[in-house]
């Protein structure tokens, strides 16, 4: 029994040693790469921050701090747009210890990315990559300086590749599930051949820690925003004009698509290249410049790098066939925001809506000519996510003019047809597919 005991120690450790032979060694990445990572501390103006800092001591301003790298040996350095934005003063730290007072350069708050410079020379700088050869299941390593504690080293794996966020259209984000935590946004993210592939700059967490879902920047998106700030002092995007939604099965059902794809507009901005162009409400861009779009995300992916005033044919569904427009693209404006109101509500529908027709003061506020406001939803409509105050355009692309032409048009379609109602919340358009049920 000794002996089998023995034996089953040996084979047990000889395991142990064959798997530890298989998992990968960062020491190597580390020591070379680690250098050219820098911890950056920014003093706020405590006007700039939300709320109030009743803890903070009088005349004292609150410290930002996150990490940063090198890419030239006279001092640049890339990180977060967050980490300095609304920074009196930016101090960036060495791993010799050595601190200096850093200039930002400039920084695009969309992609999230800043250029820094310190006035140095004969600095460490990191090894640029290819995140476009990442693939899914490969190793990577973060160094930054989470919670404050400097060069703290995390590895893990590329979780996904290409992810959307919410209100991030212009980033194809890298997943990864390495730790990432307060303090390593703004650092790099490294393949196993020590190259830089990536920016830390978000995580999903409910408890404000590291929940194994972080969200790197690629580095080909950063370097180019680099290179617009070092040559022009600022960021210029490709524009159409337009409000996309994703294209559902049930939308492309209702609009004759063989299956989902594409970026279904909702909205055109009035005098925007699109409208200019002829785009029309409920196209579907199937291609823009000859690229594929799949789904909406990938179509300000693909506009956002075109150079502003470039001539480009972008393919649309339109009426059950495919239709080419030339397009001027545009240059990206300042964001706007509108706002949409709402009433209480009367009999519903057998949708499950209460209608009326806008007042010609509605019809100024939210700049439309004609549209019924929703006073409730229940049923079917709230179910497809219809809520009070928003306003019906259209019902399968027919403008809506009042509640008894709605009627009429509804009166058309039986139990278990899909319809399309395009809606307008909050000053953006989108089409909302509605399965007629039995009982509302």
């Amino acid at each position: 029994m000794k002996k089998l005991i023995g034996l089953f120690v040996l084979v047990g450790s000889l395991s142990a040693q064959t798997w530890a032979k298989d998992l990968p060694d960062f020491t190597e990445l580390v020591e070379k790469q680690g250098p050219a990572v820098v911890n950056i501390s920014a003093t706020e103006s405590a006007r700039s921050l939300p709320g109030n800092h009743p803890t903070l001591p009088e005349g004292q301003e609150p410290k930002a701090t996150g990490s940063g790298f090198i890419i030239s040996a006279d001092g640049y350095i890339l990180t977060n747009s967050h980490v300095v934005d609304d920074a009196q003063e930016v101090t960036v730290k060495l791993t010799d210890r050595q601190e200096f007072k850093a200039r930002v350069v400039g920084s695009d708050k969309r992609t999230d990315v800043a250029l820094l410079k310190i006035e140095a020379t004969g600095l460490p700088t990191v090894t640029m990559g290819d995140p476009n050869r990442l693939k899914v299941g490969e190793w990577v390593a973060a160094i930054g300086s989470p919670f404050g504690l400097e060069n703290t080293v995390t590895a893990g794996i590329v979780s996904a590749k290409g992810r959307s966020l919410p209100q991030e259209n212009y980033v194809p984000f890298i997943q990864t599930d390495a730790a990432i935590n307060p303090g390593n946004s703004g650092g790099p993210l490294f393949n196993l051949r020590g190259e830089v592939v990536g920016i830390n700059s978000q995580i999903y967490s409910r408890s404000g820690g590291y929940m194994g879902l972080a969200f790197a920047i690629p580095i080909d998106v950063a370097l180019d925003v680099k290179n617009q700030l070092l040559s022009k002092g600022k960021v210029s995007r490709g524009w159409l004009g337009v409000v996309i939604q994703e294209v559902s099965k049930e939308l492309a059902d209702s609009f004759g698509l063989a299956k989902p794809g594409g970026a279904l507009v909702a909205a055109m901005e009035k005098g925007g290249p699109a409208e200019k162009a002829g785009l029309e409400r409920s196209d579907v861009v199937l291609k823009f410049d000859g690229k594929p779009i799949q789904s909406s995300s990938e179509l300000p992916r693909a506009v956002g790098p075109t150079k502003p005033g470039s001539k480009v044919i972008v393919q649309v569904w339109r009426k059950g066939a495919t239709k080419d427009i030339n397009l001027v693209v545009g240059e990206m404006p300042m964001d706007k925001v509108a706002q949409a109101g709402s009433k209480p509500g009367k009999n519903a529908n057998k949708l499950g809506l209460a209608l009326s027709e806008l007042t010609s003061e509605q019809q100024k506020e939210i700049n439309v000519a004609n549209g019924l406001v929703v006073e409730d939803a229940r049923g079917p409509a709230a179910r497809a996510g219809i809520r009070g105050g928003d306003v019906i355009l259209a019902l399968n692309n027919q403008e809506l003019k009042s509640v008894e032409q709605f009627d009429q048009l509804l009166s058309q379609f039986g139990t278990g047809r899909t319809i399309a109602l395009l809606v307008m919340r909050e000053g953006s358009a989108l089409y909302f597919p509605l399965r007629i049920a039995a009982n509302p």
